[in-house]
């Protein structure tokens, strides 16, 4: 008795300090503006793109176009996340762990791709690195490779627009590690690069992982800056979400959202293995 008294008091306790509405009417709130939001959408999206019937759809799945278009999305996708997966660690780490002259404007300039519009990016990257244009024409001449309007350019552009996500997502947990521990580490004998892989690398692997997946995914769909500095030519330099939009102009409602039924369903399996990947590093991590 004295028991179930101190649980119900316990209760009410949490309930008078708690500020936000209760668990049932936040979870009712939360399910409304997700399914308003995202999921009556993407289930209106695979609705329309059904009425093509399985015959139509899988033509044009496997249509060459569309093949290319999708291989060249995904595919510069996630090498520009692999490096800004690689150098947004580094970009996080130089700006945590030193104090030097002009580093707040550093990090300030790590959010421009997040205000600039990715069209006046496409533009000033297309400038850039066009053959005629200062950076464009000295890698043509120093070392024969064109950047500008091919899918190099595309990659370009999406590790533009894809850096800070990694570098932000990054830098609070870089903060947040204690140096202390790394000086215990080299107390017992550890040298630096094992100090960085079984120590500092473990508690920033989550991290990275959701980094990498924030990139991705905002390489998957990016549309305003490739456009500007690719030459969007079919089977070369042509994007998914660009051919979506050429299929919309086209007025061919039913293959505009079956590409987009494609990528959908694409780049959820991707980010659902990374998601995985992030639980089991946590788990394996946690347990180390």
């Amino acid at each position: 008795m004295a028991s179930a008294a101190l649980d119900g008091a316990r209760i009410i306790r949490w309930r008078r300090r708690s500020v936000l509405p209760g668990f049932g009417l936040s979870l009712g709130y939360t399910i409304a503006y997700l399914s308003l939001v995202v999921l009556i959408p993407l289930a209106g999206l695979g609705i329309r793109s059904a009425t093509l019937g399985w015959d139509a759809f899988w033509a044009i799945a496997f249509d060459p176009r569309v093949v290319s278009a999708l291989q060249l999305s995904f595919g510069a996708a996630l090498i520009a996340a692999i490096v800004n997966t690689v150098f947004g660690v580094l970009v996080a780490w130089v700006l945590v762990r030193y104090r030097f002259p002009g580093r707040r404007w550093l990090d300030a300039a790590v959010d421009l791709p997040f205000a600039l519009p990715t069209a006046v990016a496409g533009i000033a990257l297309a400038t850039l690195y066009a053959p005629n244009g200062p950076f464009g024409a000295l890698l043509m001449s120093w070392f024969g490779v064109k950047v500008g309007f091919t899918s190099i350019g595309v990659t370009l552009a999406l590790i533009f627009v894809g850096l800070p996500f990694v570098v932000r997502t990054v830098q609070p947990v870089l903060e947040e590690i204690d140096r202390e521990t790394e000086e215990v580490s080299a107390t017992l004998g550890a040298g630096r690069l094992r100090t960085a892989t079984r120590v500092i690398l473990p508690a920033m692997f989550p991290a990275i992982l959701t980094g990498f997946a924030l990139s991705f995914a905002r390489g998957v769909g990016e549309y305003g800056s490739v456009i500007f500095i690719a030459s969007n030519l079919p089977y070369k330099s042509e994007i998914a979400p660009l051919l979506i939009v050429i299929k919309l102009e086209e007025h061919n409602y039913a293959g505009a959202t079956a590409i987009a039924t494609i990528m959908l369903v694409i780049s959820f399996a991707m980010l659902f293995v990374i998601n995985m990947l992030q639980a089991w590093s946590r788990k394996w991590f946690g347990h180390e």
